[in-house]
């Protein structure tokens, strides 16, 4: 018995423990809550539990707090190693973030000319229409 591990059969695994060992949830509960909550399609149906079995070929639709990721299942995974290791487990399909324009901190700052509070300039010139109309 020098080897203790039990051998690895890479045809199908839980969805659960792909998603934790592919390094798309911290944790596998977290990941079981995802799948149970609906945020996970596996070749574009609803998967609500995690005992669901994966296979090479997969294609697996995660919708995350922040984004949707789209991946192809490429291999099954035996643990959850470094980043560079749980990348070859799939395929990124993922299309890029659109593109946002990054503001400068005092283009950030600017107001519109009207939007906002009033400046002292304004609410003297506000008090003189009012006090004028009275």
């Amino acid at each position: 018995m020098k080897d203790e591990k039990q051998p690895f059969s890479g045809s199908r695994q839980r969805i659960d423990k792909w998603l934790f060992f592919a390094r798309m949830v911290k944790s596998r509960s977290l990941a079981q809550l995802y799948v149970q909550n609906g945020s996970v399609r596996v070749n574009g149906e609803r998967v609500v539990q995690p005992s669901y079995n994966l296979k090479v070929g997969d294609r697996i639709e995660l919708s995350l707090e922040r984004r949707d990721i789209i991946l192809i299942v490429r291999a099954a995974g035996e643990r959850r190693g470094p980043f560079e290791e749980a990348k070859l487990l799939y395929d990124d399909l993922t299309p890029p973030p659109s593109e946002t324009k990054h503001l400068t901190p005092f283009e950030q700052a600017q107001r519109a000319p009207g939007s906002g509070r009033p400046t002292k300039r304004d609410r003297r010139a506000i008090d003189r229409l009012i006090s004028d109309d009275d």
